[in-house]
């Protein structure tokens, strides 16, 4: 057997924390679905040993993983290389058709988009990013590979601080430690960020994800207290100043905030 990397490595003692029976966890699944979620914007092509190179995995997994996936429909070959088939929107659209989150946070980035002329995205964690789940542009056509399903660095956008900030502590240790990368310095210091922001209930980020770019985000919590999401807005520095962010945004996602918690179950 393959001695495992790093990354799986912790990523099997986190399912021994949560007390899962290793026996019952199906890691070729896994690695199937870490080869789905390789293709980006930025790479829309992969041959099999930039797969394997990029997952970190033997070339004889990805290669077991490709064929099934090409079987499926998943992906498609392209020359020498792979790229992502139609048929993976089917997953996409199962999510959003059945979660009912989708269908009440759309209307409302829609209206949050038109009143500040800026971007409001609704997003979810998943690992290391944090997953935007709706979004509205205003009078701007949404850019490929930057609407829902788009993803940002947890760690790093206010999205991603705000839904950090929903877990306990021993949770978002865990959840660092597995998904972070970081050293034991710089993890201490980032976990004192998020309990920070968790106090204030809600996160400001400038120039961290994208350059000129700044956004403040709040959580939205279900109708129990439950954060199960993060809301935000985002726009350059010349469109809405800082001190606009903290007092007409700010004042307006919680309210925002506020009224969808009895919806949101």
């Amino acid at each position: 057997m393959a001695k495992l990397n790093a990354r799986d490595e912790a990523r099997r003692a986190a399912r021994e924390v949560d007390g899962n029976n290793r026996a019952d966890y199906s890691e070729a699944l896994e690695r199937g679905l870490l080869v789905l979620t390789a293709f980006d914007h930025t790479e829309q092509r992969l041959t099999q040993a930039q797969l394997a190179r990029k997952l970190e995995l033997p070339r004889a997994t990805v290669r077991r993983a490709l064929l099934t996936l090409t079987h499926l429909g998943y992906v498609i070959p392209d020359d020498k290389a792979y790229r992502l088939g139609p048929k993976v929107l089917a997953l996409a659209s199962a999510y959003l058709t059945t979660n009912p989150v989708s269908h009440v946070l759309q209307p409302v980035c829609d209206s949050l988009a038109e009143e500040f002329q800026a971007s409001c995205t609704a997003a979810v964690l998943d690992g290391a990013a944090a997953v935007m789940i709706a979004r509205a542009l205003p009078r701007h056509a949404l850019p490929i590979g930057q609407g829902i399903g788009f993803q940002v660095p947890a760690t790093r956008s206010a999205l991603g601080l705000v839904l950090l900030s929903g877990l306990d502590e021993e949770r978002r240790h865990r959840h660092l430690v597995a998904h972070s990368g970081l050293d034991d310095a710089a993890l201490v210091a980032l976990e004192a960020k998020i309990a920070e922001v968790a106090t204030a209930g809600h996160a400001y980020v400038a120039h961290d994800v994208e350059a000129g770019f700044h956004s403040t985000a709040v959580p939205l919590r279900r109708w129990d207290g439950t954060a199960i999401a993060a809301l935000n807005v985002g726009t350059s520095v010349e469109r809405l100043s800082e001190r606009e962010m903290h007092e007409r945004v700010l004042p307006a996602l919680r309210e925002t905030a506020d009224k969808l918690q009895s919806q949101l179950v």
